[in-house]
This record gives structure tokens, sequence and C-alpha cells, in this order.
């Protein structure tokens, strides 16, 4: 039986293991990876360390659960942004460009509500690319490569541009959150909206190569700017 010392929370019995998982992410989403220790995640818990050495081996195991949890958490935001945008047209590329800026936009906005957990996915030697093997799940990057590959199927994107493209955009946007958790922290809303709708348009513009047409530009920036 795990030991049990006073402390924030209790646990359910036979359930530590999730407990110190829960504890770490929200010490990371307090103060990001650096954050999460044993000795941290088990005060949190109401356990000993000791106790908690018992499910984890050491700290790298432990914030490698935590990052899980916000790699998770990432995916869900991402997941609800894209459900509540799209708002079928009629049109296949204008749907699947807004979709395609969904996905930013999602990914932006964990990054703002949550920077501590958004370091924490991105912290060094996290594994955030799966293996090609499992890139069939619902992971953010499964997202942004079925995102583009959508707008191949489509005739929006030509084959011969599609190479890597997922990684010009997902290097755009995670820019954008660096910029943002940094130099550009203090931007007005307002001005932060219209960086990360020019973005995804200028990415638009790129993948098609000879350019969005007046009115797609026009449709796609009224709805990744239109509050939900």
């Amino acid at each position: 039986m795990d030991s049990s010392v006073p402390g924030k929370r209790g646990y359910h019995h036979g359930d530590l293991r999730n407990a110190l998982i829960e504890a770490a992410a929200e010490l990371a989403a307090k103060g990001g990876p650096r954050s999460v220790t044993i000795r941290a995640a088990a005060r949190e818990a109401g356990v000993t360390p000791t106790a908690a050495y018992r499910h984890f081996a050491g700290h790298e195991e432990l914030l490698t659960a935590a990052k899980q949890r916000a790699l998770d958490a990432l995916t869900e935001t991402m997941r609800v942004e894209v459900e509540a945008r799209s708002r079928p047209t009629g049109d296949p590329v204008q749907d699947a460009l807004v979709r395609f800026g969904a996905i930013g936009r999602g990914y932006l906005a964990f990054a703002l509500a949550e920077p501590g957990l958004f370091r924490t996915v991105f912290s060094p030697d996290s594994l955030v690319l799966p293996p090609p093997e499992e890139r069939n799940g619902s992971g953010p990057f499964t997202m942004l490569v079925a995102a583009v590959d959508e707008l191949v199927r489509i005739g929006y994107l030509s084959r011969e541009r599609r190479p890597m493209a997922e990684f010009v955009a997902w290097s755009t946007i995670h820019g954008l959150a660096t910029l943002f958790d940094g130099p550009l922290r203090d931007l007005p809303e307002d001005m932060r909206d219209q960086t990360i709708v020019r973005s995804m348009i200028v990415l638009g513009h790129g993948f098609k190569g000879t350019g969005l047409t007046p009115e797609q530009e026009k449709l796609l920036s009224e709805q990744l700017t239109a509050r939900r």
C-alpha cells in the first residue's frame, strides 16, 4: 500500500499513477516543464516521494507522462476549433481552407491559453512527431497532414507542391506561438488576430502558387476572424 502524507489532494485507492500524472500536468501548466519533479508531484498528490517512485522510475518518466497529457489537451483544443469553424459553404476549396486555418488557430489558442503546457509539449527531447506507423491517429501533426492532403485531394494544392508543405505550415504557426510567448506577448488582441489570419492567408496563397482569388481571401479572412 502506498504511504500517504498530508498534501493538497487525495487520490482514489489504486489510482496513484494517474493522480501523479494529473499533478504533474498541473505543475506543468503553472510553471512549465522545469516545475515537474517527482517530489513536487508527490506533494501535490499527497503521498511520499518513495510512494511516487513505485510508479515512475524517475523524473524523466513522469515528465513524459505530463507531456502526453499536454499533447492530448493541445489536440482537443485544435479539434474543438475545427468543429466550431467548419460551416459548410458548398465550396469544397473554401471549406478545406477554413479547416486548415482553424487547425492553426486552435494551435495558437492553446499556446496562448496554456503557455506552461505548450512549453511542456515542446520541451527538449519531446517526441511530438509520432512514428510513421502511428500517424493514423488524431494528434496535432496527423491533423495537419490530413488537412494538407485534403487540399491536394480537392485539387487546390498540386502534388508537385505537396512535399513538406505541412512543415512549412507548422513552422509558420509555431513561430507565431513562440513570438506571442516572447517579443510579441504585449501585442493588442486585435493586432494578434490580424497577424494570425494574415499568416493563414499567406500560407493559402503559397499553397496554391497562383494565389487566392479576392473572394476566397475575403471569405477566409471573415470566417477565421469571426468570434464563435
